[in-house]
Formats: structure tokens, sequence, C-alpha cells
């Protein structure tokens, strides 16, 4: 049996973990972390916690806090016009165990798995383990997801401008900016 988390519950786990690490944040910022469930209501399998500290026309910094073996599902960061190839970011792992899933040669043995009934929307399995301390650059318009170990993990990201509205996923059904009814 699964039990469903409220949003407003993982946003509060998501501001312990960070503070847990040594992360401070303010008020504001803490009431800015973004729930983002990708809309297939599965928080705990498929989705993530997020604060955005800086996003401008040039670069992004942000704090991704990931529930065991929570998945951010398969995407990448397209161009965006002339001059612009898409996202670049560099993913440095700040607690727990994350696996980074780009393209390239698969891994004989995977140390993470698609969520259940979401696999035919998983294409790249070239694994790259990230402790605390290490880092991945993701070039821009790749595709990549991640998972994080049995403890969660929090990501440190540092990009150039981000339009997650711009985002591809891989999944069809993945809406990641939320619709307002």
């Amino acid at each position: 049996m699964t039990i469903s988390i409220s949003r407003e519950e993982a946003k509060n786990r998501a501001i312990r973990m960070l503070e847990q690490i040594g992360v401070v944040l303010t008020e504001a910022e803490k009431a800015k972390v973004e729930v983002a469930d990708m809309g297939l209501g599965e928080l705990e399998k498929s989705g993530l916690q997020l604060i955005t500290y800086v996003n401008t026309d040039r670069y992004c910094a942000k704090d991704l806090v990931l529930m065991p073996r929570q998945t951010c599902p398969e995407h990448k960061h397209p161009p965006l016009g002339p001059g612009n190839p898409g996202k670049m970011e560099t993913f440095r792992c700040r607690f727990g165990k994350v696996f980074l899933f780009v393209e390239g040669a698969s891994a004989a043995m995977p140390k993470a798995q698609p969520p259940t009934g979401s696999e035919p929307y998983y294409t790249v399995f070239h694994e790259v383990e990230l402790n605390p301390g290490e880092q991945y650059t993701i070039a821009p318009n790749t595709l990549h997801w991640f998972q994080a170990g049995d403890d969660g993990a929090v990501v440190s990201e540092f990009s150039s401008t981000s339009h997650d509205e711009s985002d591809i996923f891989t999944d069809v059904r993945i809406r990641r900016m939320p619709t307002v009814q």
C-alpha cells in the first residue's frame, strides 16, 4: 500500500532536509520551495522539491531535494533560438547519493531503475553516480534523468538561465508547469 504525501508535507520535508545539511533558508525562501509532481500524481516516485535562489538572463542557482528513490523524469533543455543552445547545468551532490542518467553507453548493472509503470518513457541509461562533493555537467539539449539513493539526496544546480516551461519530457503525460484551472 502506497501512502500519498501532501504537497505541504513534501515541502516541509525538503526544508528540513536542507536545514539538516546546513543550508540556511530565509522565511521568504521557505515560502518559495516548489513541489514539482510533474502532473503525474505520484510525487513519492516521480517529481522533486526545489528552491531557486537566482534565475537571471545569464545564470541560475537552485537546490534540488529528492526523497528516497524519488526520480526526476527524463527530459532535455532544448535550444531556445539563435545564440541560445539550451540550458547547460552542473549538478553537485551535497547530501546522499544521486544516480544521474545521460546519453551514452548504457550501464550493465544500473543502480537505479525508472519508476514502475513509466519504463517506456526512459531511454538513456549511461549512469553517473554522484556522492557528496562530486559533480557532473550536462550539455544543452541532452536527455537526462536522475534518482536519489535510499537516503534521499540534495543536489545543487548551477546553470545557464532556466526556462522550465521549455523543457521537453520523454513522457508526454508530464506537465512541468502547473496549469491554473
